[in-house]
C-alpha cells in the first residue's frame, strides 16, 4: 500500500465524527481498515458493488465524465465513497445535526 493511502488514513482518522475508513480494491476485498472484519468485509461487498453501479450509470448518461465521489446519509451514518485507480475509499462518519 502506497505511502498516500497511509496519509489519507492519518489526515481522515484525525477529522470529527469519523467512525471508520475502509480501503477497498476493486475485487471488493478490504486492503486496509480501521473497523472490525465483519464490518469491513460488509461495507467492502456493498459498496464494491455500488461503486460498479455508480460508475456504469454515469457513463451510460454521459461518457465525457467519471464518477468522482458520493455522500450517502442513513439513519445511522453517513458514507463518504472515493474511488481511486486502484482501490476506492470508504469512509463512515456520524451525521452532524
Amino acid at each position: 500500500m502506497s505511502a498516500e493511502v497511509e496519509e489519507m488514513l492519518k489526515r481522515f482518522s484525525t477529522m470529527k465524527n469519523i467512525v471508520g475508513i475502509v480501503v477497498v480494491d476493486y475485487d471488493g476485498i478490504a486492503i486496509k481498515s480501521t473497523l472490525d472484519n465483519t464490518m469491513s468485509v460488509h461495507y467492502a461487498a456493498h459498496m464494491q458493488l455500488l461503486t460498479e453501479k455508480a460508475r456504469q450509470v454515469i457513463l451510460d448518461l454521459d461518457a465525457t465524465n467519471e464518477f468522482t465521489s458520493m455522500r450517502i446519509r442513513t439513519t445511522y451514518f453517513e458514507i463518504i465513497l472515493v474511488p481511486l485507480e486502484h482501490y476506492f475509499i470508504v469512509v463512515l462518519q456520524n451525521p452532524c445535526d
